[in-house]
């Protein structure tokens, strides 16, 4: 089978790229194997191995201009090359499968409504990028190529299905698979001591943890807040709370100041984009993810996996797979509050742990790609 991947760049902090390179791992070496080649404006040699890479980057000046013209560029490339299936990680009419790890467009604006201002909602209305993107994203749906959509959870399926008229039937539940040996307790064992003291944290103090890019979106702001009154300034430094925020986003230093003026710079840790999670995983107490929108969350997965109680809200996919008060809290992202009583809560409870890393357990790459595998033999048995 010849499958065209379509993805416009690599973030190596992404989890819609992690999301890609798990299924091409997956993929590639089932049996028999599955031929993979990526339409991409740029990737670095290490992403996404075991594909070949055609570089699709025409010229642009505004971020519309770049995407529209990825997606005519990508069209046209295709033309060339013959493929039983193409699937895109991006908005682009005629891709057979959309893989929608960035969940629904519509949607997200909607869920953003909540913490914008009148002027906010107003610069977003008369963004021509955003109205460029509801578009291909309606053109992609409505398209005769299209097929199938690869939904990373009920909530994005069901996002499809309230703002477009498609046959359920084309819509596809398949979630993602986490490394259990990779990310497990023992990254605790192997991390937490060490990395407690390189960041300056006690050895017992509680630590909750947040990774993400796209700091607003994934709730950052809501992370902070729920921090505040979990460390009295009166307190023993073992049991203030501390927050580790991993991840890089272009506006990082407002959020540094956000923490300054809620009184909690002292024990809030910036780390920056990292390659390996794990020993953040390992050094924490439990994961907070209170995001606006947020289609999955793999982090979520990994988090479970190295047994720590995850905290997320309605609006995640993650949400789906957390039963409250076993492996952890589903909360509205701007009740902070409730983040705040849940993280007391798993921090109380330690057979919280145990469960979280059960929970994950059947969350397997090879579960993945057999569904992957699945869908592709039904679409083109059906063609």
């Amino acid at each position: 089978m010849k499958l065209a991947l379509v993805r416009a760049r690599y973030n190596p902090f992404g989890g819609a790229e992690r999301f890609l390179n798990d299924a091409v791992a997956a993929l590639a070496t089932s049996e028999p194997p599955v031929s993979l080649t990526l339409f991409t404006r740029e990737w670095p040699a290490q992403g996404g191995g075991g594909m070949a890479h055609r570089i699709v980057n025409p010229g642009y000046l505004t971020s519309t201009g770049r995407d529209r013209g990825f997606a005519d560029a990508v069209r046209h490339a295709l033309v060339s090359e013959p493929f039983d299936l193409v699937q895109s990680y991006e908005r682009i009419a005629g891709a057979n499968i959309y893989h929608a790890v960035d969940g629904v467009h519509a949607e997200w604006l909607a869920q953003r409504q909540r913490i914008q201002s009148a002027v906010g909602r107003l610069g977003v209305a008369l963004n021509p990028h955003h109205r460029y993107v509801l578009d291909a994203e309606r053109a992609m749906f409505m398209s005769p190529a299209f097929k199938a959509a690869i939904c990373i959870s009920t909530m994005v399926r069901d996002d499809i299905l309230r703002h477009f008229d498609i046959d359920p039937a084309r819509l596809h539940v398949i979630y993602s698979g986490v490394d259990a040996q990779k990310f497990s307790p023992a990254c605790r064992d192997e991390f937490r001591a060490e990395r407690r003291a390189a960041l300056g944290i006690p050895q017992h103090a509680p630590v909750a943890l947040f990774v993400g890019s796209g700091f607003e979106r994934k709730g950052l702001a809501l992370f902070l807040r729920s921090l505040v009154d979990t460390a009295r300034s009166g307190a023993a430094p073992a049991e203030r709370w501390y927050g580790l925020v991993v991840g890089n986003d272009k506006r990082i230093e407002r959020y540094k100041a956000l923490a300054r003026s809620l009184g909690i710079a002292d024990h809030v840790i910036f780390t920056g984009g990292v390659s390996d999670t794990r020993p953040f995983y390992g050094a924490s107490d439990v994961f907070v993810l209170p995001t606006i929108y947020e289609p999955f969350g793999l982090v979520c997965l990994e988090a479970l996996a190295c047994g720590l109680p995850v905290i997320t809200s309605s609006s995640s996919g993650a949400a789906e797979i957390i039963q409250a008060g076993k492996n952890g809290y589903v909360t509205d992202a701007l009740d902070t509050g409730s983040i705040r009583a849940a993280m007391q809560s798993a921090i109380a409870n330690p057979a919280m742990a145990i469960a979280a890393r059960v929970s994950a357990q059947p969350f397997t790459s090879a579960a993945m790609s057999g569904q992957y595998r699945s869908l592709y033999r039904s679409l083109l048995d059906n063609s």
